[in-house]
């Protein structure tokens, strides 16, 4: 199970107007237990590229990182996770500075 023990967000812009609707970057610090394949003792963190339309909200694309050395780890995030993160993003995408 992910927790997610902290956050940034912030809204990327497209200075030339090319990429419909608007995109919003995530830094999501997750928590996960030892037995969990995802752990590192390094921390983990997950970079969410979200995007926002006129068909409403969606990942557009995500990375693992360990949080220490920023390498990006092979893994995906199952149905259920990857619609928890969805629904964070949803609820936490207007909050960007």
């Amino acid at each position: 199970m992910l927790n997610i023990a902290a956050y940034t967000v912030e809204k990327l812009h497209d200075p030339f107007g090319i990429l419909s609707g608007d995109r919003y970057e995530f830094f999501l610090e997750l928590d996960v237990d030892e037995d969990d394949e995802l752990y590192t003792e390094k921390g983990l963190l997950l970079k969410v590229i979200y995007l926002v339309d006129d068909s409403g909200g969606r990942i557009s694309v995500y990375h693992l990182m360990e949080k220490e050395t920023n390498t990006f780890l092979d893994f995906e995030l199952d149905e259920e996770e990857e619609a928890m993160i969805k629904e964070f993003c949803q609820g936490h995408y207007s909050e960007e500075n």
